[in-house]
C-alpha cells in the first residue's frame, strides 16, 4: 500500500527539497504541499494523507492551529512536527494539538523518516537532539510566543515595552492597576521572561513596537 504524505512549509525550497527526499522512500508518496497552516487544513481534508509534516511555524495558522486543523477534519492522518525549536514548550503544544513525533529541522532526512515510521505505527519519537540534556536551553520563537498571548496581553505588553508606568497603562487601557501587574506577572510567565527589559527585547522581536520606540 502506497503512504501518502502531506507536507506544510512557508520555505519553498525546504519544502521542495524535502518532498524529493521522502519520495526516495520506497512505497512512499508526497501528494501534497502547503505554504501555510490554513492551506495545509484544505488539502488534509480533500486528499486525506496518511501522514501530514507540519512545520511548527507558519504563517495563517501555525502548526498549532493546523495540526489541530488536520486532525478535525481528517482524523486518520498522523501528525510529525518539523521545527527550528527545540524549546520543550513547543514540543508539548504540539504533542497536544495531536502529533506524534516533532524533529528538529536540522537533523539528518534519516530522522524524519524515522519519525514518520514511528507515526504509521502510533508511537511516539523525538529528534535525538531533543533527548540529550543540551536540548532543554534553546532559542524560542517570538512568533510563535505571540501567537498564544491574548490581545489584551499584547496590548499590555506594548505598551510597557513602549515605557508606560502602570497606572498610565491601567488608565489608556481602563483596567485597574492591580489588573495590569496580573498580566505583566502572566506575560513573564507564558513567555518564560523574568525582568522588563527581556519584555521589551520580546515586543520587538514580534514586532509589537518598533526598535526606536
Amino acid at each position: 500500500m502506497t503512504t501518502t504524505i502531506l507536507i506544510a512549509d512557508d520555505h519553498r525550497l525546504f519544502r521542495q527539497g524535502l518532498a524529493a527526499l521522502l519520495r526516495e522512500q520506497p512505497g512512499w508518496e508526497v501528494v501534497g504541499e502547503a505554504d501555510d497552516g490554513q492551506h495545509a487544513i484544505r488539502l488534509a481534508q480533500a486528499l486525506k494523507p496518511h501522514v501530514a509534516v507540519i512545520d511548527v511555524e507558519m504563517p495563517n495558522k501555525g502548526g498549532v492551529e493546523a495540526a489541530q486543523g488536520i486532525r478535525q477534519v481528517s482524523r486518520d492522518t498522523r501528525i510529525v512536527a518539523v521545527s527550528m525549536y527545540a524549546d520543550a514548550h513547543y514540543q508539548e503544544r504540539m504533542r497536544q494539538a495531536g502529533a506524534l513525533a516533532y524533529v528538529l529541522k536540522n537533523e539528518a532526512i534519516d530522522d524524519l523518516v524515522a519519525a514518520i515510521r514511528a507515526a504509521l505505527c502510533g508511537e511516539p519519537f523525538k529528534s535525538a537532539a531533543l533527548v540529550r540534556r543540551d536540548a532543554v536551553v534553546s532559542v524560542r520563537s517570538a512568533q510563535l510566543d505571540n501567537q498564544e498571548l491574548s490581545q489584551r496581553e499584547r496590548d499590555v505588553l506594548r505598551l510597557l515595552a513602549q515605557g508606560h508606568r502602570t497606572r498610565e497603562i491601567a488608565a489608556i487601557l481602563g483596567i485597574s492597576p492591580k489588573t495590569v501587574e496580573t498580566y505583566r506577572g502572566r506575560l513573564m510567565n507564558k513567555l518564560g521572561i523574568d525582568n522588563l527589559s527581556g519584555l521589551v527585547r520580546f515586543a520587538i522581536r514580534a514586532g509589537l513596537v518598533s526598535p526606536e520606540g
